[in-house]
C-alpha cells in the first residue's frame, strides 16, 4: 500500500468517512490523493548549467493559500531524477514549499542501468568538490525559482542523501538537510569542519550497503564538528526503504518500507518546522 493520503485525502471530513463507512481499498485512497497532489503541483523542466554541462532539473512553484517562500532542494537517488524523487518534490510543493530536483549527473549523461549508475555515482563521491558545485548550482535555480535564499533545506535519497550530506559538510547557505537511507561516508582527506546547518538521518536499521564502523564515522564526525545532528534508525528497514518502486524483499538489501518511509516523512516534516521560518 501507497500511503500519499496524509496531507489531505484521508484527513479530510466528508472522504474519511466515506472510506470507514464502505470500506474503501488503500489503493483508491492512494488515487484520490495522488490525484489531488498532481492537480496542486506540477513540476516543470528547468534547463540550467554548472562548468559547461546543461543540465535538467524538475522545479515546483507552489500555488494557492498554502505558499510559503521556503525552498526544498531535492537530490535524487543514483539512477538520476527518479519517480521517487518527482512525487517527493510534487508532495512538497502540494505543501507550500518551493521545491527544485537536481540534476546531477547532466544531459547526455544520465545512467542506463545499475552498472553505469554505480560507475557515475562513485565519480562524484570521489570527487567531491565537484559534487557539491552541482549542488549550488541546483540551489542557485532553485533560489531563481522563487525561493527565500535564506530558508531552504536540502534532502535526498540514497546517492542523494550522501550529498545531502555534502551540503551541510560544505556549510552552503541552508538551514538544514535531510539524509534518507544514504551513504555516510566522507573524503578522509578533507579535515573535519563545523558544521552549521542542522542535520538529520534517516537510516535502516537492516541497511547492510552502510557498513558498522562508517555509520560511528559518522556520528563521531558530527560530534567533532559541533554539528546539531539527529540519526533516527528504522525497523526491518535496508537500502531504499522510501522508494515503492524498490521491491519488497529486503534480503537483496533494497527494499520498501511503507512503515519506515511514512514515519521519516512525519520526522522531516517535523524537521522542517523546526529549521524553516
Amino acid at each position: 500500500m501507497l500511503w500519499y493520503a496524509d496531507a489531505y485525502i484521508y484527513q479530510n471530513t466528508f472522504l474519511k468517512s466515506f472510506c470507514m463507512k464502505t470500506k474503501i481499498i488503500p489503493a483508491l485512497i492512494f488515487s484520490l490523493s495522488f490525484t489531488y497532489y498532481t492537480s496542486v503541483a506540477q513540476l516543470k523542466t528547468i534547463t540550467y548549467s554548472e562548468g559547461g554541462q546543461k543540465l535538467n532539473g524538475l522545479a515546483g512553484t507552489p500555488t494557492g493559500k498554502k505558499v510559503r517562500k521556503s525552498g526544498v532542494l531535492i537530490l535524487p537517488a543514483w539512477m538520476g531524477i527518479d519517480e521517487n524523487a518527482k512525487n517527493s518534490a510534487t508532495r512538497l510543493t502540494a505543501l507550500g514549499y518551493y521545491t527544485f530536483v537536481a540534476d546531477i549527473y547532466g544531459d547526455g549523461k544520465y545512467p542506463t542501468d545499475m552498472s553505469s549508475a554505480s560507475k557515475i555515482s562513485s565519480y562524484y563521491k570521489n570527487n567531491v568538490s565537484e559534487y557539491r558545485n552541482r549542488i549550488k548550482a541546483a540551489l542557485d535555480q532553485l533560489i531563481k525559482n522563487g525561493a527565500n535564499p535564506n530558508d531552504i533545506v536540502v534532502i535526498g535519497y540514497c546517492f542523494g542523501g550522501t550529498g545531502a550530506l555534502e551540503a551541510a559538510r560544505a556549510n552552503l547557505n541552508v538551514k538544514g538537510v535531510v539524509s534518507f537511507h544514504g551513504g555516510l561516508g566522507r573524503d578522509t582527506t578533507r579535515s573535519i569542519d563545523p558544521i552549521s546547518p542542522k542535520v538529520l538521518v534517516c537510516h535502516g536499521a537492516n541497511d547492510f550497503f552502510v557498513p558498522e564502523q562508517q555509520v560511528k564515522s559518522f556520528q563521531d564526525e558530527m560530534r567533532k564538528a559541533g554539528a546539531d545532528w539527529q540519526m533516527i534508525y528504522y525497523a526491518n528497514a535496508v537500502h531504499s526503504f522510501t522508494d515503492p518502486n524498490a521491491g519488497n524483499d529486503p534480503k537483496k538489501g533494497v527494499a520498501y518500507n511503507e512503515m519506515a518511509a511514512k514515519r521519516s516523512w512525519r520526522a522531516m516534516l517535523d524537521f522542517f518546522d523546526e529549521a524553516l521560518k
